[in-house]
């Protein structure tokens, strides 16, 4: 696998051996992701972030990763700033903009709509979410997040006990992170969603077509051996047409009860965010907030990290960085955050 020049659209461009170069990548610029050090090897190029659906993490995200290599952002959200309120084609937005960037990054509400992006350019261009389909990056980014916290509590990925909660059939967060997840070997995967809202079937042939246990369940409350990750995901209101959806009840939250009572002390809570805690959501739940187990924002911390080696392996500079680095000058935090544990502390 090179992704050197290339499109990443999809996890499915990945085998074992390319995730794990990348994630090595990804933990070789910690220190400039968390502000130690500075690094100018994208100094001149400059990075077009398209997002025609609202983002607030990914889009900042892939901008700071960016300027954080050195390079500048133009970006634009919605549809209402671009030109297509004028009629304009994927096709010419995506050739014309490439006339000025060398980089795009694209999150679009229709799934196939980036990979129509990606046919109208040759310079490097990463899938932010296309509607209902993928999105690589953050399934990277959670891959990069599951390894650094089973290596903290000895685990293994191989041979985890895992449970995926919400709404699976939308949330493209998990479609991309299952395909990635069944790259490695005797997982144990439990679906679990509101009647209507199960993984896409293609997802879980997959699953049990590369050898690994799957149970598909409509209830959260149940008897689970014990539980490596949990990974919880809202429920994709804006992707509704016209069904109706009823079921999604108190009985889905993520929260400290459910953790107490069929996890231990050693299972890792994930949420690709944003959560929702507006009233009667059930999302996971803000008592977490102070748990050692919810790794949210080690995880969304992550993101700079892998979008940094992705577009360090795109653009082809991933040898040169070590090179163009140097030691910050400003003063940062140890913990970010005021509920920030220990393993939060930035090295």
């Amino acid at each position: 696998m090179t992704l050197r020049g290339a499109h990443l659209l999809s996890v499915s461009q990945f085998d074992r051996a390319g995730v794990e170069s990348l994630l090595e990548i990804a933990r070789s610029v910690e220190p400039i992701a968390r502000r130690r050090q500075v690094c100018r090897v994208l100094e001149g190029a400059v990075l077009g972030n398209l997002f025609f659906e609202a983002s607030t993490r990914t889009r900042i995200s892939f901008g700071a990763a960016f300027c954080r290599l050195g390079g500048a952002v133009c970006d634009t959200t919605g549809f209402t700033f671009s030109s297509m309120v004028k009629g304009e084609s994927i096709y010419d937005t995506s050739r014309v903009i490439s006339g000025y960037v060398d980089a795009l990054v694209v999150r679009h509400p229709e799934r196939g709509a980036v990979a129509e992006f990606a046919r109208a350019t040759n310079i490097p261009l990463v899938n932010g979410g296309d509607g209902p389909g993928e999105h690589p990056s953050q399934a990277l980014l959670d891959l990069y997040t599951i390894k650094n916290e089973f290596a903290r509590l000895g685990k293994s990925l191989d041979g985890a006990n895992i449970a995926v909660v919400g709404d699976l059939k939308y949330g493209r967060t998990v479609h991309s992170l299952v395909k990635l997840l069944s790259l490695y070997r005797g997982i144990r995967f439990y679906f679990i969603s509101p009647r209507g809202l199960e993984m896409p079937v293609s997802i879980c042939d997959d699953v049990t077509n590369r050898g690994h246990h799957l149970e598909v369940r409509h209830a959260l409350r149940q008897a689970f051996p014990k539980l490596d990750l949990v990974y919880a995901t809202r429920i994709q209101k804006e992707r509704f047409s016209s069904e109706e959806f009823e079921g999604y009840s108190a009985d889905f939250q993520v929260n400290a009860s459910f953790l107490d009572q069929y996890c231990d002390t050693s299972t890792v809570v994930m949420h690709p965010l944003p959560r929702d805690s507006s009233h009667g959501a059930y999302d996971l739940s803000e008592d977490l907030n102070s748990d050692s187990r919810l790794a949210i924002f080690r995880q969304s911390d992550s993101g700079v990290a892998i979008r940094m080696a992705i577009f360090s392996v795109l653009l082809g500079v991933e040898g040169q960085i070590a090179k163009h680095t140097r030691d910050a000058m400003w003063w940062r935090p140890d913990l970010i955050g005021p509920d920030d544990g220990p393993f939060y502390r930035l090295a």
